[in-house]
C-alpha cells in the first residue's frame, strides 16, 4: 500500500489545463493522488506535489528533488526534460544522461520512483516536427527505467489523448478529460483498481472542414504560439512567479473535482 505520494515535474504535473473552481490547476497528478487515497483509511495519506510549470530539468533537480528526498515518500512521479527537449539545439542523449543522474538520487532514497514519456506529437502543429527528438528521449527513458526497476507511465503509447478534446486550447497541455485519463492509466500502472477505463474510445465527432481547420489554427498561432515564443526569446518562463501547489489534501481535491464536474 502507498501511503504517502510526492509529484515531480513542471506544467504537466502541476496540472495546467485542468482548473478548478478557484481556478488554480487540478492535474493528473492529484486526481492519481485521490485514487491512491482511497484505498487507505481517511487521514492516512500524505501527497505533495512540487512541480511548476515552465521548468527545466535542472530546476527540478536543483529546486524539487531535495525537497522529496527530505520528504521520503512511498511513492514519486518524475516528469521531467519536456520542456528542454522542445528547446531549439537541445540534444536528447544529453538530456538523459542528467535524468538517469537525477533517477539515481530518487531510488536511492524512494521506494518507488515512477517515470514518465512524452507524448506522440504526431498530430500537434509545430510539435510534430521534434516526434523523432521525442521519441528518442522516450527511449532513453524506458532504458532508464528498465537499469533502476521504474515503473513506466507511457503516454505515448495512450492513443486516446490523441483526440483534441484531451487538450487544452492552448494544444500544450492537457484538457480536464486528458488529465483524467492519465490519472487512470497511472493507476493501471501501479496495479491499483480505476473506476474507468482510459482508453475508452470518444463518441464520434461531426468532420471538419479545412476553413475550420485553419482559422482554429490561425486563432492558435495569434494567442498561443506567438506569446510562448515571445517569453522564449525574453528568456522568460510561464512559472517564473509560481508557487509549487505544496502539501494537499485528498478530501479538498475530491471537492474541487466535483465542483467542476
Amino acid at each position: 500500500m502507498i501511503g504517502s505520494y510526492v509529484a515531480l515535474g513542471d506544467s504537466f504535473t502541476e496540472g495546467v489545463g485542468d482548473p478548478g473552481p478557484d481556478g488554480r490547476f487540478v492535474g493528473w497528478a492529484d486526481r492519481f493522488a485521490v485514487l491512491l487515497a482511497d484505498r487507505l483509511p481517511e487521514g492516512d495519506f500524505d501527497y505533495t506535489n512540487l512541480a511548476v510549470r515552465g521548468k527545466l530539468l535542472d530546476q527540478i533537480v536543483e529546486d524539487q528533488v531535495p525537497r522529496a528526498l527530505e520528504l521520503a515518500p512511498d511513492l514519486i512521479s518524475f516528469c521531467a526534460g519536456g520542456n528542454d527537449i522542445i528547446r531549439p539545439g537541445t540534444d536528447p542523449d544529453e538530456v538523459a544522461e542528467r535524468f538517469e543522474r537525477a533517477v539515481v538520487r530518487l531510488t536511492s532514497a524512494v521506494g518507488t520512483v515512477m517515470v514518465t514519456t512524452g507524448f506522440d506529437t504526431r498530430d500537434v502543429p509545430v510539435l510534430k516536427h521534434l516526434r523523432g527528438k521525442i521519441a528518442t528521449y522516450n527511449l532513453h527513458v524506458r532504458a532508464i527505467a528498465d537499469r533502476y526497476g521504474c515503473p513506466v507511465l507511457d503516454l505515448w503509447s495512450l492513443k486516446t489523448v490523441q483526440d483534441r478534446r484531451a487538450w487544452d486550447l492552448d494544444r500544450l497541455h492537457l484538457s480536464p478529460e486528458g488529465h483524467t485519463r492519465v490519472a487512470l492509466r497511472a493507476g493501471q500502472v501501479l496495479g491499483v483498481d480505476v473506476p474507468a477505463d482510459p482508453d475508452q474510445p470518444w463518441p464520434p465527432l461531426p468532420p471538419r472542414g479545412t476553413l475550420e481547420m485553419r482559422r482554429d489554427n490561425i486563432t492558435w498561432a495569434r494567442e498561443y504560439l506567438v506569446p510562448w515564443i515571445g517569453r522564449r526569446l525574453r528568456g522568460e518562463s510561464s512559472g517564473d512567479h509560481v508557487s509549487a501547489k505544496g502539501q494537499l489534501s485528498p478530501d479538498d481535491i475530491r471537492l474541487r473535482i466535483e465542483s467542476v464536474a
